[in-house]
């Protein structure tokens, strides 16, 4: 239960953050408003570790230095949500991540990418990939 809790919190906060940073950008830039929500992020998140007293700094150590690229990542997501919010709306934006987020881990599973425990993908899930596909075609439409 604890899970779905927080998958459904971050799925709702990242459609805020969508929809904020495109307000955002409107008045600074794309890349200064993604630059302002890393950094406010970069706080929130310290502040809390210090709350939490959850500072580890040898865990640092043993981070591969592939898995840094994630904060880059960021980056690239606020702009893009953006400049989409921008031009299609909300709702088609994050139908389309949505399918994206599906799309890369389906193949993350699949293959075993980072790591991640091999997983046979059959013709259940490449439905669900495609009526997926078919919904965001009914709401563009």
């Amino acid at each position: 239960m604890r899970g779905i809790l927080f998958a459904f919190l971050g799925g709702a906060f990242i459609t805020l953050q969508g929809v904020a940073n495109a307000r955002i950008s409107q008045g600074i830039g794309t890349w200064q408003a993604a630059a302002l929500t890393q950094f406010t992020g970069f706080v929130a998140a310290l502040i809390v570790m210090l709350i939490m007293r959850d500072f580890k700094r040898q865990g640092f150590k043993k981070v591969k230095p592939l898995y840094l690229s994630a904060g880059a990542y960021a980056a690239v997501i606020i702009f893009s949500n953006v400049t989409a919010i921008q031009h299609i709306g909300v709702t088609l934006t994050v139908a389309l991540v949505i399918i994206a987020q599906l799309a890369l881990t389906f193949l993350m599973d699949h293959y075993g990418w980072f790591g991640l425990q091999k997983k046979r993908m059959g013709l259940p899930q490449f439905f669900g990939i495609a009526m997926m596909i078919v919904g965001v075609v009914i709401l563009k439409f």
